[in-house]
């Protein structure tokens, strides 16, 4: 756990790794997507390390034993475009989460991001939420999908990323301290166009090749 109450970092040295080819310019896109979804598993791994679990009896070859089953119920919210960028991971370790998806339009001029689309699956009581984005900068983005799932009474509600920002982390913390976040590291700073640094330029753009 970092230092920050609540900010939960990613110690594994293949992730730390992978981060710093993200961040390399000549990193190409197949490259690119190669170490963000390597990232991603760590990032995700470390975010259900804490979750319910339920013992069951299965059956090896050679016997029958108890062992334990992860019991909740795991959301998985992908902030478009570039939390999509987070999916393969996440499917890859848990493949049997529910996913929804929250498109938010940023304005460049002020940093605020407009809602233009909301689709989630039927959200149960006892849910855990994993919203995800890989970018955590301003927080704007994340506290308009945190504040209106608090209307879905949720268990739960954990945000994923891959690089934070202090002034994001701050942004959440300061309405919703209860709210866990997990990444891989916390960067230096935005700068005066509200993007993290050092950062590795627009995650979507480079994963989706867009750049």
């Amino acid at each position: 756990m970092d230092n920050q109450k609540n900010v939960y970092l990613v110690k594994n040295i293949l992730a730390i790794d992978a981060l710093n080819h993200l961040r390399d310019q000549t990193t190409n896109t197949v490259q690119f997507r190669h170490y963000s979804d390597t990232v991603c598993r760590f990032v995700f791994s470390e975010a259900v390390q804490t979750v319910k679990t339920k013992q069951s009896e299965i059956s090896t070859p050679l016997e029958k034993i108890s062992v334990d089953q992860i019991e909740d119920e795991i959301i998985v919210i992908s902030i478009l475009r570039a939390g999509m960028a987070m999916l393969y991971g996440a499917m890859q370790l848990l493949p049997k989460i529910k996913i929804g998806f929250v498109g938010l339009e940023r304005d460049e001029s002020t940093a605020i991001a407009k809602e233009y689309y909301w689709k989630l699956p039927v959200i149960n009581k006892g849910a855990l939420i994993l919203i995800i984005d890989p970018m955590l900068a301003t927080g704007g983005s994340m506290l308009h999908v945190i504040k209106k799932l608090q209307e879905q009474k949720a268990r739960e509600i954990r945000i994923v990323s891959v690089i934070a920002s202090p002034e994001g982390i701050a942004t959440i913390h300061h309405t919703f301290p209860q709210v866990a976040i997990y990444t891989a590291v916390i960067d230096r700073e935005l700068n005066n166009r509200k993007y993290i640094l050092p950062g590795l330029g627009d995650y979507g753009d480079r994963y989706f090749g867009t750049v």
